[in-house]
């Protein structure tokens, strides 16, 4: 390969008859003298015994299909598979360090070092080379991020990792270059993490599928603690079916043996990856890849024979349909036993397996049941309906629990009573065209627009508590919420259209 696209190794996969090992993984397995590819490095020749390969093109041309930068390792990875790369972190150079650093969120807030993005950026350019010399020369140390707890919508407490900026900047640099080793290596019905595989094309992905497919149970998966479940020595082994970089690897196992800064004291962890770091995302994604999807992949073709099965998964949330029940609980008992061997557990109470599908609700007429249960995925309850010409048709709403939790935050809103309007009605602005960006779908028109309602009669009541006196009328705060406050609007086409027009 060239010497922009890193040297890689390539490994005859060791598995059982069918083609899948214990793990669900593919682990490595040294070549046989004369039966297999040896060790490919830039500038040599053919090993002894390799007589059947040739050697790489010293310069580029159009026989030597590696190109230099990320673009080389993109290819590598697209072509084989099973291709490991050691060498990336060369790739990781000032000029990328720097984009990183644009590529984050300006506003975050500071993690344990308490160095905000306009405080770095003011001496960035004196700050990136000294950051890439201790990259190249080993001299750097991950920080412990700040752990803070949000609110959830059941009135649980979300434990996120604040990360130091520096660390930030590193972590999205590596990001970029390990996405260009996996991003083309997840399986289909992955999302949640490249180009073109976002929340939207999950939700697409998922409804075609129970509409062209013969699903009539739909299983909701729900791991307790994923991201603090996460074995540190598990992931390492994942990383290394495709990483042979040793220095890339020893910035991820900083970053998970950093631990966390809570209550002003520093906390080790054997487990647990932090649920906000920038490298999190990747990271769960290439241990669902082992853990869940191959296996998942394995099990529907060999066990499922007869019935079809479908599986969507958007980072650790599943949603897999089945057409038939006895199959689905079967994956579910499967899946338990899958788990407990990398030290993840399923959480029994929101893990619910119900009837649902074109059948459904002619089924449980049938047996003198209501209508069929509905499922909550990425923000949006699905439910059976029909459209207009009486056709099956997944009406999708948004959550009720996070529309309340929402509209609770606008409502208490007494230490912003007093700010100017135009700030407040920007931050209204900002958190209802949010609202509209994710759950914009063509069947949530109307709990859009009264969640849209809801949020400015709270808004008013606020203005109105501003004075004594009450002169606010509605004319004048109408004026204020044309303003600033959106409509809803189809911000996402009929998804039929949309998605078979990006996977035809």
């Amino acid at each position: 390969m060239a010497r922009g696209a890193g040297k890689a190794y390539s490994h005859n996969p060791a598995t059982h008859a069918d083609g899948h090992s214990d793990t669900g993984i593919l682990p490595k397995k040294p070549p046989k003298k004369g039966s297999g590819p040896a060790e490919v490095v830039e500038g040599r020749g053919v090993a002894k015994g390799n007589t059947d390969k040739i050697p790489p093109s010293g310069t580029q041309s159009r026989t030597n299909r590696a190109s230099m930068g990320l673009d080389g390792v993109r290819q590598a990875a697209r072509w084989d598979r099973r291709l490991r790369f050691t060498a990336l972190l060369h790739h990781i150079m000032p000029a990328l360090l720097k984009a990183s650093f644009c590529a984050l969120q300006h506003n975050a807030a500071a993690g344990a070092d308490g160095v905000t993005w306009r405080e770095y950026e003011g001496s960035l350019h004196q700050r990136v080379p000294g950051l890439h010399r201790k990259i190249h020369t080993g001299a750097y140390r991950a920080q412990p991020p700040r752990r803070v707890f949000i609110p959830k919508a059941d009135d649980l407490q979300r434990p996120l990792g604040i990360a130091s900026l520096e660390d930030k900047i590193v972590q999205q640099a590596v990001v970029t270059v390990l996405s260009a080793v996996y991003e083309t290596g997840f399986l289909g019905f992955s999302y949640g993490f490249g180009r073109g595989r976002g929340q939207h094309e999950a939700l697409d992905a998922l409804v075609v599928g129970i509409k062209s497919r013969k699903v009539n149970s739909i299983l909701g998966v729900d791991m307790r603690s994923f991201f603090d479940g996460i074995d540190h020595g598990w992931m390492l082994r994942f990383l290394e079916h495709r990483i042979a970089d040793r220095r890339i690897l020893s910035l991820v196992r900083k970053w998970l043996q950093a631990g966390v800064i809570e209550d002003g004291l520093r906390v080790a962890a054997e487990r647990r990856t932090p649920q906000n770091a920038v490298i999190s995302l990747l990271l769960a994604n290439i241990c669902l890849h082992y853990v869940l999807d191959l296996w998942a992949h394995h099990w529907r073709k060999q066990h499922a024979t007869g019935g079809d099965v479908i599986v969507v998964r958007h980072a650790d949330d599943n949603v897999l349909g089945f057409q038939r029940e006895k199959a689905a609980r079967q994956f579910l008992y499967d899946l338990q036993g899958r788990l407990a061997k990398f030290g993840l557990t399923l959480h029994l109470d929101k893990t619910r397996l119900i009837e649902f599908g074109r059948f459904a609700v002619e089924n449980r007429r049938k047996r003198g049941q209501g209508h069929p249960e509905t499922f909550d995925f990425l923000g949006l309850t699905h439910c059976c309906g029909t459209n207009r010409q009486r056709q099956f048709q997944v009406v999708r709403l948004t959550v009720k629990k996070r529309m309340w939790a929402t509209l609770t935050a606008i409502r208490a809103t007494p230490m912003r009573r007093h700010e100017p309007i135009a700030e407040l009605g920007e931050w209204l602005r900002r958190v209802v065209q949010g609202c509209f960006n994710c759950c914009g779908v063509p069947s949530n028109f109307g709990r859009l627009e009264g969640f849209r309602s809801e949020g400015c009669r709270g808004w008013r009541h606020a203005l109105r508590r501003r004075s004594l006196r009450r002169r606010l009328s509605w004319e004048r705060f109408n004026r204020l919420v044309r303003r600033y406050v959106p409509h809803s609007q189809k911000l996402r086409p009929y998804l039929e259209e949309r998605f078979h027009a990006s996977r035809p």
